[in-house]
């Protein structure tokens, strides 16, 4: 069933409650579709009263960073093989060169990889625990994670939101298109970002191989 019609079938609490687990647990590090969920709801509370768009938003913002701080705390705790238990419960989220290609942006920009992670659908799963992992001061993390959360989970609510209102009788007919636009969205950021990994694998194998000569040579 379509993702904003069985969303229209329950209670609005209910609706709250599922953008904020949802969003919660794809922030602790759980492959989640979050970001389609939270535009569903922003649409179907443009189009049903009884949803308020400033609770929605304010669920999702919640979910973001509790999620988010749950997964810095076990990713600190569970260190290095976490990432690799990971690796082997979700290969295509956790390979060793999404991991790479992660760490470089953690490494780069510090908490801004936390904010701007926030907006990038792999970076939303691996923020919380890479961040623990790589003992990232809390109060640095917890910044970036609230100013992320809010942005994000915010302001998504919102512009859909008020898309939906502006040209309502269009969407009641092709709400779809706000769908196909955020899986495009996710899907263009797995890539980029997948890409970036194939590279990052491709370099280290290549740096391997030109050291196996020298070792051998010793």
């Amino acid at each position: 069933m379509h993702v904003q019609e069985w969303l229209d079938t329950v209670p609005a609490a209910a609706v709250y409650a599922v953008v904020g687990l949802v969003i919660g647990f794809e922030s602790l590090g759980i492959p989640l579709p979050g970001e389609i969920i939270l535009v569903s709801a922003a649409l179907l509370s443009s189009q049903h009263g009884g949803i308020d768009p400033v609770i929605l938003g304010a669920c999702a913002t919640a979910g973001a960073v509790i999620g988010d701080s749950i997964g810095y705390a076990i990713g600190r705790k569970g260190g290095r093989p976490l990432l690799a238990w990971l690796g082997k419960k979700f290969p295509k989220h956790f390979s060793e060169g999404h991991i790479a290609t992660a760490e470089r942006s953690f490494e780069k920009w510090g908490m801004w990889a936390v904010f701007f992670g926030r907006f990038v659908a792999l970076l939303r799963i691996f923020a919380g625990p890479l961040a623990g992992v790589l003992h990232m001061p809390y109060w640095k993390f917890l910044i970036a994670n609230v100013l992320g959360g809010i942005a994000w989970a915010g302001g998504t609510t919102a512009v859909i939101y008020y898309v939906g209102v502006v040209a309502e009788s269009w969407l009641k007919r092709f709400s779809w298109l706000g769908l196909v636009l955020a899986v495009l969205i996710g899907v263009g950021s797995f890539l980029v970002v997948k890409r970036k990994a194939q590279k990052a694998q491709a370099q280290g194998a290549s740096r391997e191989t030109e050291a196996e000569p020298v070792a051998a040579a010793e």
